[in-house]
């Protein structure tokens, strides 16, 4: 307990103890208010579920700290789950129309709590895919951050439970239903789905400026090579965190 405490208080302060301690204590639908002197509004954890990890990644280890010789204009937030990275985003360029994509309902639902103070946030109940069809959302037990996309007519059980069906969009559809004619960053965490979304990206990645994706080969086969195929092009390549950064360095800079 005495260790938990700590590593509460490394990630969330003092608040952050309190409120862990009345989750702990009442029910486990409470959640952790998490309040960042750099953040302009507060945000919501779930404790006792990989939140907590994805807020380390983003806020403590800094995954997506990178330096811009631009501002961008545009960023898609694909796998955005509780909004983390939209958040950590929009603090960070406050200009950008921030389009976050995600699959899952209740994640979807503490996206929209988290990021309702920020008008230049859009959240998006759907999946990124390279059909624009209904797909079916599959839980394979890795927790909240952990949600696998497949096709309908997939058998049931292949890759753990069917957690509910769920729209699916292609990068052309976003483009589309936004007005969008370039995008500056294009933020990719879908858990394996990478392999479907690049398997033909002709008709759209010349309009993406700078890319952020961790690949998941463990979860499904084939993802970097799909990646690798469908991303010529871009100038700069770095890795950071479990990201691999892809730039053309007319807005991130390696």
């Amino acid at each position: 307990m005495r260790n938990k405490l700590k590593a509460d208080y490394a990630l969330c302060g003092a608040l952050g103890i309190i409120s862990t301690i009345k989750a702990k204590l009442g029910s486990s639908n409470n959640l952790l208010k998490v309040e960042r002197k750099a953040i302009k509004a507060p945000f919501f954890l779930r404790p006792k579920t990989s939140d907590i990890a994805t807020f380390a990644q983003i806020f403590i280890n800094k995954d997506y700290d990178f330096d811009t010789n631009k501002q961008p204009k545009v960023i898609i937030d694909a796998g955005a789950n509780i909004g983390l990275a939209a958040i950590y985003f929009t603090n960070n360029y406050p200009n950008a129309k921030i389009i976050a994509l995600e699959p899952e309902q209740s994640n979807f639902e503490l996206l929209k709590k988290n990021v309702s103070p920020y008008s230049n946030v859009i959240p998006v109940h759907a999946a990124l895919w390279h059909k624009n069809e209904e797909i079916n959302l599959i839980d394979p037990s890795l927790g909240k951050w952990g949600f696998i996309t497949e096709p309908k007519n997939t058998s049931i059980g292949s890759a753990g439970i069917v957690s509910h069906t769920v729209q699916a969009m292609t990068i052309d559809k976003i483009m589309q239903d936004f007005n969008l004619e370039k995008i500056d960053i294009l933020k990719i965490d879908i858990e394996g789905a990478e392999k479907e979304v690049f398997s033909d990206s002709s008709s759209w990645i010349e309009n993406v400026d700078s890319m952020i994706v961790e690949l998941h080969d463990r979860m499904k086969a084939g993802c970097t090579r799909s990646f690798y195929n469908g991303s010529n092009g871009f100038v700069d390549e770095w890795q950071q965190g479990e990201n691999v950064y892809l730039s053309r360095g007319n807005c991130l800079t390696k």
